[in-house]
């Protein structure tokens, strides 16, 4: 346990700072992309990130699910096999996508180096995720923290350095804001190489048992395939997010570019400031996976009770407190971006969407450790079912618009929890007020 509360520390104070970066990250793409543009950098985003998702195939999940589960000597020839699958399917997806990026209608809008910059991306997401496994998996959660911190300082770096300098018309903007973005992953990709050379070299002085390729890559795929399964849905669902909220509000009476607008300003503005306390919960999560696997491949389920009720305590303790200056600091908060009269409104209705996403971050790395990874993406869809039904129902309603929106979030989000929460509970034998543990039988 101790190594686990020293993982969350190192995590959470770096992450902090790398929190605090990212927000003066989004503060100068707000006050250079001004609200529309933030609109459309931020209705491009989660097309890049989906393909993000397949690039990484969720390598760092299943492969720091394995580490922490098999011994050392098993770890080497795994990651040997790991290495060959990623750059197998790194080819096929660089392939795939690049006849298949032309022909989606929704780059047309933005510079056509965009769909470069996509492709740039896929080797190094494929080849970082499994260096931030390995590291996951045996809880070197400095190296992590400080690829994490990295990546976050490089963008915002680049970012001034670049804005300084020139001035770029938005669709131009735009492109280098994604530029500064894939400059900074590639950053990270040369640390992250580097570090893990040098445990590759130390595990090969030790000996290791060969492990068979087919085995090896059945293991990886048996967690990346439901974990990618549930990126994929979480991406797909904020890809068409933007275009609904558009589409909803468009109905209601807005034009297309207010309702651009109002997006912007939820997704820019208060997304920003909402989920900014959310680093503790990646940190939680990060940690969590590996333990959580751990504990569970050794039937240790007193350990697995406890883990739950800390990190549902511990979210409680900075989760309520953060709610709170959201809401009393609201205005001033967001006029950090830019002023606007929505902004503050906006960030204080959404208080019930970032309390249960910080404990929903944490649930599902605990739902991945035990195994229910299927359960966890089947929650989100439903969860997804729901709040985009009451998104073009409320935000339709002339008489609602974007309240409506928020009100379909904080919907999703509440249920999101919930199930997440439930099943924990039942699979790890516990009461759901998290007293009087159940004797598991197995």
């Amino acid at each position: 346990m101790r190594s686990f509360f020293k993982g969350i520390f190192v995590l959470a104070v770096v992450a902090f700072l790398g929190e605090c970066i990212e927000f003066l990250v989004n503060m100068v793409l707000a006050k250079e992309l001004g609200g529309v543009g933030m609109g459309l950098y931020m209705s491009i985003l989660p097309l890049v990130f989906f393909v993000v998702v397949l690039a990484s195939m969720e390598l760092t999940v299943s492969i720091s699910k394995y580490i922490a589960e098999k011994e050392e000597k098993y770890h080497a020839s795994m990651l040997r096999h790991g290495i060959r699958f990623a750059a197998f399917f790194t080819i096929v997806l660089t392939i795939v996508t690049i006849c298949v990026l032309p022909i989606i209608p929704a780059f047309n809008q933005y510079h056509p180096y965009i769909r470069l910059l996509v492709v740039i991306l896929i080797p190094i997401t494929s080849f970082s995720s499994i260096a931030r496994g390995y590291f996951m998996g045996v809880q070197h959660m400095g190296k992590i923290a400080t690829a994490n911190f990295t990546r976050k300082f490089a963008q915002l770096l680049l970012l001034v350095f670049i804005f300084h300098l020139f001035q770029f018309e938005l669709e131009t903007s735009i492109l280098i804001a994604l530029s500064t973005l894939v400059g900074s992953e590639l950053v990270v990709l040369l640390y992250l190489l580097q570090q893990f050379y040098v445990q590759m070299k130390k595990m090969k002085n030790r000996g290791s048992i060969r492990l068979s390729g087919k085995n090896v890559r059945k293991s990886l795929l048996a967690v990346s395939l439901p974990t990618t399964g549930m990126r994929i849905s979480h991406s797909i669902a904020h890809a068409i997010q933007p275009f609904l909220i558009k589409a909803a509000l468009m109905k209601a009476g807005l034009t297309g570019t207010v309702a651009l607008e109002h997006f912007g300003i939820v997704s820019g503005v208060a997304f920003s400031i909402g989920f900014f306390p959310a680093f503790i919960a990646h940190s939680f999560s990060t940690v969590l996976i590996p333990t959580v696997s751990e504990a569970y491949a050794q039937k240790d389920f007193v350990k697995l009770q406890k883990l739950l009720q800390q990190v549902m305590v511990m979210t409680f303790l900075y989760g309520v407190p953060a709610i709170l200056v959201f809401h009393y600091f609201a205005e001033p908060l967001t006029h950090l971006f830019f002023k606007s009269a929505l902004a503050p409104f906006y960030l204080q209705l959404l208080w019930p969407y970032f309390l249960f996403h910080y404990f929903v971050i944490p649930l599902q790395a605990f739902l991945i450790g035990i195994g229910l990874i299927t359960d966890s993406l089947i929650h989100y869809i439903w969860a997804t079912i729901v709040m985009f039904i009451m998104m073009y129902i409320l935000g339709s309603n002339p008489h609602y618009q974007m309240i409506g929106i928020i009100l379909a979030m904080n919907t999703s989000s509440l249920l999101l929890m919930l199930l997440h929460y439930v099943t924990i509970c039942k699979k790890i034998g516990v009461s759901l007020i998290l007293r009087k543990p159940y004797k598991q039988s197995y």
